[in-house]
């Protein structure tokens, strides 16, 4: 039958209360529900005993990092989190510091710093729970209950909905999982990984992996041996034989355990000079078999029952050998110690036991014509076989060196490249290649031509292209370059190269007064006051683009003012443009354009004249009439080049004619800049 959540999560207390451990938690149901129920009873049942053991060690010892090294489970960092925070409330206690913990350490934390600091005040239940005590139902605003419980909106009160571990994060909560496990699609629910079937194991060669809730083990796949037995944690232990009766000595003998094996000892002793056999019986031990000699140089041993006898020899000597000194044993006669050299010049003597010889010394070869010893020039006799580069003979011997860029292996004959680099031969950097290396540089430098090794700045701002790097100023730095721009009016662009107008106008950082109005050019602004003259009034629509401000007036007159009502004048405009410094000027720039509206019927077509009246100075601009899109356009052009800064006024008519007389004029008065820099 199915069991109930209670019954589960008793189940769970029950276990972690007896082993103190989760990880091989028997589950007493197939219930996913009962499972997880199970699971996280015991482990919440293991962190309510690992705190308490923390606080309790806290006052016992007045420190926590003595019993913190001993390992690092989960089990521990419960432990560790409540002996300190145990320790910062005795510490508040002390000082004579408030018991109201910071909310930010935590709900579990702030209880234990709230006990430990009140014990000593008065009398605390210690017992950490996550449940407070109750107490008789007092009337309390909400205002109070928010300030008295400071985590009771704390959506991760309690556990919340995760099933193991809940952070509240204010508007909501964020569930995670312990050690071995994997948070599932929903967010809330933990299963077990298996890192058997994941690999993440760490289990060797010879051993099976098998997985466990939150954990794994590994099992050994070969069996021990005869006399050791597999332990739970897969390692071989030793069979006492003798403590577990397995043996199968004799009632007359006892039994010696040894490592997988036993071994059977007599209990009857033999007396000096016997041992038993495998029988327990007693025989005699030959002495003059034994290493240790046991009688002196120049006597023979002799076995007798249970002891021996020693009996002295007189040895006599034959060619080579002479007695010693004691004249009890013959000894070899070293004839190559002798001062005669009995071999001659430039052998060796080599003794031998009664007799030596004569041979010539490593290197030499014995000359049967001059009879005498002359050195072997090994690098002639046998080229490219000693060693991989040069060969160099020497008297009775060769050594073998390498060519620049090697140096000689451990076996005094190979040649192995010498990494150059490790002596930091470059100014920057090395790259070793066998038998050589090679410098060289990092951005921005090059290598020296000169020698090869040292690096030199590359000044980017002298390069051909090095004009085009910045838009406006290059300064050359070690191994880089920086851009400037002019130091008003302008900042460096995001790209570092480009330099953009600050438009101060936009940024508020200019000091028009009300009456005016600000017009950003190029590197600076212009505080400008356009009034209109008398009879005039502004239309309100100022019209105001990227680089140009335009007020118009319109002609506003007096009731029987006849001289203004007859006055062709119909508009006057003010127009604010700014132009850049054209460095190469190669055909004239159209900079405004006045457009007038043409009459549908042809007969009734007037005539539309433009003119600069005032203002152009050096004709540096002149004005074209153009027809698009059913309009008449007159288009100002530059048709000389300007170097800023350089500010006019040009007055601009646009004459509407019919019948030879201007029925209608607009003026439009064009304040011109040129700034000395545009980017």
């Amino acid at each position: 039958a199915d069991l109930s959540v209670e019954e589960c999560c008793d189940k769970g207390v029950e276990w972690a209360i007896t082993n103190r451990i989760c990880a091989s938690l028997p589950l007493i149901s197939e219930s996913r529900e009962c499972s997880m129920t199970q699971v996280q009873c015991c482990r919440s049942q293991l962190e309510k005993q690992s705190c308490s053991d923390g606080v309790e060690f806290a006052n016992a010892r007045e420190e926590c990092d003595s019993h913190i090294a001993k390992n690092s489970t989960c089990e521990a960092e419960y432990f560790k989190t409540c002996c300190y925070c145990c320790l910062l409330g005795k510490t508040a206690q002390v000082q004579g510091q408030s018991c109201e913990p910071n909310p930010k350490m935590g709900y579990q934390c702030g209880i234990v710093f709230r006990t430990c600091c009140g014990k000593g005040q008065e009398d605390i239940d210690l017992s950490i729970s996550d449940y407070p005590p109750k107490k008789e139902p007092v009337e309390i605003s909400k205002e109070e209950l928010d300030q008295e419980d400071p985590y009771l909106h704390d959506g991760c009160r309690g556990g919340g909905p995760c099933s193991q571990q809940c952070r509240d994060t204010g508007s909501s909560y964020v569930c995670s999982c312990f050690v071995g496990y994997q948070l599932q699609p929903d967010g809330i629910t933990c299963e077990d990984i298996n890192e058997c079937i994941t690999g993440t194991h760490n289990c060797g060669i010879g051993q099976t992996c098998v997985n466990t809730l939150g954990s794994f083990r590994c099992q050994r796949d070969t069996s021990c041996g005869t006399g050791y037995e597999l332990t739970d944690d897969s390692r071989c232990k030793d069979i006492d034989e003798c403590e577990t009766g397995t043996h199968n000595c004799p009632p007359d003998f006892i039994c010696q355990n040894t490592p997988g094996s036993f071994r059977c000892r007599p209990k009857l002793q033999c007396m000096s000079g016997f041992i038993q056999d495998a029988l327990g019986n007693c025989i005699d031990i030959n002495e003059c078999l034994s290493t240790n000699m046991p009688c002196p140089a120049g006597q023979i041993c002799i076995n007798t029952d249970g002891s021996f006898t020693c009996q002295r020899i007189s040895p006599s000597c034959g060619r080579g050998y002479h007695l010693n000194e004691d004249g009890t044993r013959c000894v070899d006669v070293d004839e190559c110690s002798s001062s005669n050299q009995p071999c001659g010049e430039g052998h060796i003597c080599i003794n031998a036991p009664g007799n030596y010889r004569c041979e010539c010394k490593a290197g030499y070869s014995f000359d049967v014509i001059s009879r005498t010893c002359i050195d072997i020039n090994e690098c002639r006799r046998y080229p490219g076989r000693l060693c991989a580069h040069k060969c160099e003979n020497t008297p009775g011997s060769y050594y073998c060196t390498c060519t620049m860029g090697f140096k000689l292996s451990a076996d005094g004959r190979s040649c192995e490249d010498l990494n150059e680099c490790e002596s930091n031969p470059c100014s920057q950097e090395c790259a070793n290649v066998y038998g050589s290396y090679q410098c060289y540089c990092r951005r921005g430098f090059q290598l020296s031509d000169i020698d090869g090794i040292s690096c030199e700045d590359i000044d980017e701002c002298a390069l051909p292209t090095g004009g085009h790097i910045c838009s406006f100023r290059c300064v050359n730095i070690p191994g880089s370059f920086q851009c400037t721009c002019p130091s008003t009016g302008y900042r460096l662009a995001p790209n570092a190269r480009n330099c953009q107008d600050i438009d101060e106008c936009v940024a508020e950082s200019h000091n028009c007064s009300f009456n005016e109005t600000c017009f950003n050019i190029q590197g600076g602004f212009r505080c400008l006051s356009l009034e209109c003259p008398e009879n005039y009034r502004k239309s309100g629509d100022t019209v105001r683009l990227e680089k140009t401000d335009t007020i118009r007036c319109i002609k506003s007159c007096r009731p029987n003012d006849v001289s203004c009502l007859l006055d062709p004048v119909h508009t006057i405009s003010h127009t604010v443009i700014s132009l850049p410094t054209f460095r190469e000027f190669t055909r004239p720039e159209e900079i405004i354009f006045l457009r007038a509206i043409t009459p549908t019927y042809p007969a009734n077509q007037a005539d539309i004249i433009f003119d600069i009246t005032e203002g152009n100075l050096r004709d540096s601009f002149d004005i074209i009439k153009r027809y698009m899109d059913g309009m008449t356009v007159g288009v100002v052009r530059q048709v000389r080049p300007i170097i800023g800064p350089f500010h006019a006024i040009l007055k601009l008519e646009m004459n509407y004619v019919m019948g030879g007389v201007v029925s209608h004029r607009n003026i439009v008065n064009v304040h011109i800049f040129v700034s000395e820099y545009w980017f």
